[in-house]
């Protein structure tokens, strides 16, 4: 199954850079936390930095975003990212 994610790097408060992602969920029906790490690391194995990342979801027709709380704070404000890579699990 393809999943859609986005690929970003981002200047941080502290100054530097942070590498994130974002994933394409389909739902919040199942074990996020167990669904975000799987992803996480399969981008990882794919050879993108990642420092930080979440899942994007619909849930009562607005996006919803899961994962390390900062970057849920950001993309909460922020919306979400456009698609910029695939990866297969």
């Amino acid at each position: 199954m393809k999943i859609n994610l986005a690929h970003l790097r981002e200047r941080s408060t502290s100054g530097g850079y942070i590498d994130f992602a974002v994933f394409e969920a389909k739902s919040n029906g199942g074990d996020n936390a167990a669904a975000l790490s799987q992803l996480t690391l399969e981008a990882r194995s794919s050879g993108l930095k990642i420092d930080k990342s979440a899942l994007a979801f619909m849930q009562n027709g607005r996006i919803t975003f899961f994962g390390t709380p900062d970057l849920v704070e950001y993309l909460s404000k922020s919306g979400a990212p456009q698609w910029t890579h695939q990866i297969d699990v």
